[in-house]
């Protein structure tokens, strides 16, 4: 019992080896094929979709079932539909609406936007945690935080005398227009 807990056969690490390569290749081609979007965290279905396919990977990879011919299909059905949903959301901006969160401002210099903070459902402790991830050392460095749709936190920050952000980059940013407002005061 424990030797088949620990080790396999040469078969098994054959067809291991095999199904590794073959979906490999497959990856390659499609990511080739779909573009660089493929493994970005754009959106939340981007994020969904790159899971989706590593667990694809890891279940053709190192089991039987399913078989190698269902990962390669499940991975082109991902794919397509990826690149369907781009071509979409390009078309049709009211799909963009409803298949992604916008991105949310937190932060605005060194005052803290609570009510934005708690619906981007994170803490202060997260957010502080960001902050050391960007490297800022004092609040008078912040200009602002933005909570991205893929859930990434943005930390848009100076070392200098460079006090203001060009507008469009908190375009289509909730309560971006607070920006607005109090750059005459940051």
């Amino acid at each position: 019992m424990l030797s088949d807990w620990i080790g396999s056969g040469w078969s098994e690490v054959a067809l291991i080896a095999l199904s590794a390569s073959v979906m490999y290749v497959t990856v390659i081609l499609l990511t080739r094929l779909a573009g660089v979007r493929s493994f970005s965290k754009m959106s939340g279905f981007d994020f969904a979709v790159t899971v989706a396919i590593g667990s694809v990977l890891a279940s053709v990879i190192t089991s039987k079932d399913p078989p190698l011919a269902s990962g390669v299909a499940a991975l082109v059905c991902l794919f397509g539909l990826q690149i369907g949903m781009a071509v979409l959301r390009s078309r049709f901006p009211g799909l963009q609406t409803l298949a992604d969160n916008k991105p949310r401002l937190i932060m605005i210099g060194s005052e803290v936007q609570h009510d934005q903070l708690k619906k981007a459902k994170m803490t202060e402790s997260d957010l502080w945690g960001k902050l050391r991830e960007a490297n800022v050392f004092q609040f008078s460095q912040i200009l602002a935080v933005v909570a991205e749709t893929t859930g990434d936190v943005c930390v848009l920050h100076t070392s200098g005398q460079q006090r203001d952000i060009e507008p469009e980059l908190l375009q289509d940013v909730i309560a971006g227009d607070r920006y607005g407002r109090r750059a005459a005061v940051i």
